[in-house]
């Protein structure tokens, strides 16, 4: 028995990016952290919110990689001369990778009350009827 995959079945031609994009986005694999929320704000828009208390602007870094979205983070150790009694903080760094739709345009990005807004919009397709010419062999 073979296994039949989305881009070799008949009647699904040029699928063959769709199901790279399925396994990319499998591998990614992001562990939990930072927690992240997605919305839809309307119709053709979205928002994803990640929670990056201890962040600030500059330590992080917004990419658009090959229809991904990469958030990165990585704060600097401030921590000379301290002396801390209990470390419950963690400074840590982190990625979230998102894998986009074709269309989808990534919009503004807002730091709020420890929460980091990536706006995303979804451009609306055209209906297009193409008449295709017979020709005689």
């Amino acid at each position: 028995m073979t296994k039949l995959s989305l881009g070799s079945h008949p009647y699904m031609l040029g699928f063959e990016q769709l199901e790279r994009l399925l396994e990319r986005s499998a591998k990614s694999g992001n562990e939990g952290y930072p927690p992240f929320n997605i919305e839809q704000t309307s119709q053709n828009s979205y928002r994803i919110s990640l929670a990056v208390a201890g962040f600030a602007e500059e330590d992080m870094a917004i990419t658009l990689e090959d229809r991904q979205l990469v958030i990165r983070g990585r704060q600097r150790d401030d921590s000379d001369g301290r002396v801390f009694l209990h470390r419950g903080i963690a400074a840590r760094q982190f990625q979230r990778s998102f894998v986009l739709a074709d269309g989808v345009e990534v919009g503004e990005a807002i730091m709020e009350n420890g929460l980091l807004h990536v706006d995303l919009t979804r451009a609306q397709p055209e209906t297009v009827v193409q008449q295709i010419k017979i020709n005689k062999g």
